[in-house]
């Protein structure tokens, strides 16, 4: 029992940690007027939906009932952030930034995560693994955005 309740914690750390990154792209492609910058953000979005949808089939085939998206107050407050932080500047340089800090916070995430639940669930591993590499990417491909 207790490696299934360990294997649930380390489910829900690694989906709430793809929903973070689609709620942010969600909240933030609306005020991008960049077209490249929209492409970006759009093929990033589906990537993470990709990796949320393999975290949910994870779940049904390892019959966990308490998958667990952000709470309401975890999306006030993404969503508040991303509102405060573009208000006065929706420049790509701005935007950029705000989506590079996340997603250092992504990267972050998967390292703490992967440590606090060693020897869990290769499979899980494996899609934080994904996830992890996934982001370090698109820190890359952020970056020149800062430049413009």
């Amino acid at each position: 029992m207790e490696n299934k309740e360990n294997i649930t914690k380390y489910l829900n750390a690694i989906y709430q940690n793809t929903r973070t990154a689609i709620q942010s792209i969600e909240d933030i492609l609306p005020k991008v007027q960049d077209d490249k910058f929209i492409e970006e953000l759009s093929i990033e979005q589906d990537a993470y939906s990709c990796l949320a949808k393999e975290c949910e089939n994870f779940a049904k085939a390892e019959k966990i009932e308490d998958l667990k998206d952000n709470n309401w107050i975890e999306k006030t407050k993404l969503w508040a952030s991303i509102n405060m932080g573009t208000m006065t500047d929706k420049t790509n340089r701005n935007i950029a930034e705000l989506m590079l800090m996340g997603t250092f916070m992504g990267v972050i995430t998967c390292i703490k995560d992967k440590s606090d639940h060693k020897n869990v669930s290769d499979e899980l591993d494996e899609i934080i693994d994904k996830l992890y590499e996934f982001e370090r990417k698109n820190i890359d491909k952020l970056l020149p955005f800062l430049n413009n």
